[in-house]
């Protein structure tokens, strides 16, 4: 008789710890007058595999073009640049005075970051536990449904194991939710700490006479003089010493796919 297997399930609980995004690998804030930093290339996609079609696969035929709606398509693309007049003359923007800051050094040097990081990642700990518990009462319950001393009827096996089935499912829902509710006050803390950072750089960026900061990794060369990170950091554990982490009893409505809809969401925009 065949029995469930617990290996990809268990695989998928586990992998809810394995994956949490570290605490500062969040975005930049895209209210901050730094801009954001580029984003990283895609991979190349893998060749797919060639298909060989038959006959009877082949599409049909391809529906004949108009001519003269394909006329007006050439004509449509190889329309002329507008000749614009030209505009009465604005106002001239300032030398551009410029700083640089290495923004996840700074939140990584902050306190209140560093108090952030500590507490979210012992929340994740208490979490992976949990779910090594369950996993082990799974592996357990299959056990015993596999022991021919147990005596079981085929009736009896069929009832526990669709029982089990439905443990797992609950567990997994409840274990992704939980992680979403980490998460949820892992983004509040921090958002905290970006509003404060956004003021800090710009009372520092004022005292220097700068108008303009970028983020370093964006700057291929420059002098020390330039940078402001470490200035900002001292600023921010002055302003900010530390944050209060939300309890996740304050996230209980939230859920793993409302944070998954609200991360593709924020990669959209």
């Amino acid at each position: 008789m065949q029995y469930i297997s617990l290996r990809r399930v268990c695989l998928m609980a586990a992998a809810l710890m394995a994956a949490p995004a570290t605490l500062h690998a969040q975005s930049a804030n895209p209210g901050w007058f730094v801009p954001s930093q580029p984003a990283a290339p895609r991979a190349a996609a893998e060749p797919r595999a060639v298909h060989r079609r038959s006959v009877a696969d082949s599409p049909p035929a391809a529906t004949p073009v108009d001519p003269a709606a394909m006329k007006a398509v050439q004509a449509q693309m190889n329309a002329p640049i507008p000749q614009l007049p030209p505009l009465s003359k604005g106002e001239t923007p300032p030398p551009a005075i410029i700083g640089v800051i290495g923004v996840p050094e700074v939140l990584q040097a902050s306190t209140a970051g560093q108090a952030v990081d500590k507490e979210i990642q012992k929340r994740r700990a208490a979490l992976a536990q949990d779910v090594q518990k369950e996993q082990d009462s799974w592996r357990k319950l299959q056990s015993a449904l596999a022991d021919p001393r147990a005596h079981l009827s085929s009736d009896q096996i069929r009832t526990r194991e669709q029982s089990l089935q439905q443990r797992i499912a609950t567990a997994q829902t409840t274990f992704r939710n939980r992680e979403a509710r980490i998460q949820a006050a892992a983004q509040v803390s921090l958002g905290q700490i970006e509003r404060t950072l956004i003021a800090v750089i710009r009372q520092v960026a004022q005292s220097r006479g700068m108008n303009l900061v970028l983020h370093r990794a964006q700057v291929a060369l420059n002098m020390n003089a330039f940078d402001i990170s470490d200035e900002v950091t001292k600023e921010l554990n002055i302003v900010l010493p530390a944050v209060t982490v939300p309890p996740d009893s304050v996230f209980a409505n939230v859920t793993a796919a409302m944070m998954q809809q609200q991360q593709q969401a924020a990669q959209g925009q």
